[in-house]
């Protein structure tokens, strides 16, 4: 009886020991895959398991792992073929059109009968819609690829929107849009002032060529009224305010616009219809984090917001 209770506890402290033994085993996997997720590692698991399920079980992360990283590298390789392609397109595509404007200024310059003059103001019309296109393009490629360190300032951003929206006047009158800019203490940002002024740009570009109506635009601290119910909250939780530009307009057929899509590249939401590009709102989302400061937009009865951070100064 007491060499069957010998073998008996003999069997159990092995057992106990097994258990602690895989244990530790289990804690130095979680500990290099830790590793793999804060140090940036791609190193494999080693493990030193007797067990035959738990080995398989390591082998067939290591091969998930594996697959998963090829899918990264690959992901790499394409997004820098696609950066490539956007700049070389865009350098081939400005030479034809900078001597389709040099040739249209020579006709300006000739005698024409009115019909030949109200047809080449049209080609004129479209040949600087595609120029600023193709603008769009170049500046999309190079931000992509020059990655270029923003010269960060403390700028007066009230004054900078009124600026820009002092620019476009002449491209509301011909849209025939009133732009309502409301009056606030200045605010003053931490950023780039030339990617600022780029961002400010592209957003009254987007709104003259989508509005359905009057332009509301705003400049303000986070947690001033009439910024967001978002502001509101970070007030309440203690946060630091951003300086937050917004633009707010009535668009047609607000139901086939995806919000949560109006930053991708080459989005349109009418895709038959669509006449831009796509990158303007993608440039401002691009910018924006580069300053180190976020764009939104949310749609509510028809009209579109869009919202821009940035550090506030």
């Amino acid at each position: 009886m007491t060499l069957a209770v010998g073998v008996l506890v003999m069997i159990v402290l092995l057992l106990i020991g097994y258990v602690l033994y895989l244990q530790l085993q289990l804690r130095r996997i979680n500990r290099q895959l830790d590793k793999r997720l804060l140090a940036n590692t791609r190193q494999p698991l080693s493990l030193e398991l007797i067990n035959r399920d738990l080995n398989r079980l390591a082998a067939n992360i290591n091969t998930v792992l594996k697959a998963e990283e090829n899918l990264r590298l690959n992901s790499i390789r394409e997004e820098k073929r696609f950066k490539e392609l956007i700049a070389n397109i865009s350098h081939d595509l400005r030479t034809p059109v900078t001597a389709i404007k040099g040739y249209q200024q020579l006709l300006d310059r000739t005698p024409l009968s009115g019909d030949q003059r109200q047809k080449l103001q049209i080609a004129q019309k479209h040949a600087a819609e595609l120029g600023i296109l193709i603008e769009h393009f170049f500046e999309y490629s190079y931000l992509l690829n020059s990655e270029p360190e923003p010269a960060v300032e403390r700028i007066n951003l009230t004054n900078l929107v009124a600026e820009c929206l002092a620019q476009f006047i002449t491209a509301f009158e011909e849209k025939h849009l009133s732009v309502r800019f409301a009056e606030s203490a200045p605010v003053f940002a931490f950023a780039d002032k030339g990617m600022v002024i780029r961002i400010v740009q592209n957003l009254i570009r987007n709104g003259v060529m989508h509005a359905a109506g009057d332009m509301e635009v705003e400049v303000g601290i986070g947690g001033q009224t009439g910024l967001g119910e978002q502001a509101g909250a970070e007030v309440q939780a203690g946060l630091e305010q951003p300086a937050v530009i917004r633009f707010r307009n009535p668009v047609r057929e607000a139901s086939a616009i995806e919000v949560d899509r109006l930053f991708d590249r080459f989005y349109t939401a009418d895709q038959a219809r669509g006449r831009t590009t796509g990158l303007g709102l993608s440039i401002v989302r691009l910018l924006t984090e580069r300053l180190g400061g976020r764009a939104s937009a949310s749609m509510k009865d028809g009209a579109l917001e869009i919202r821009v951070e940035l550090p506030s100064a």
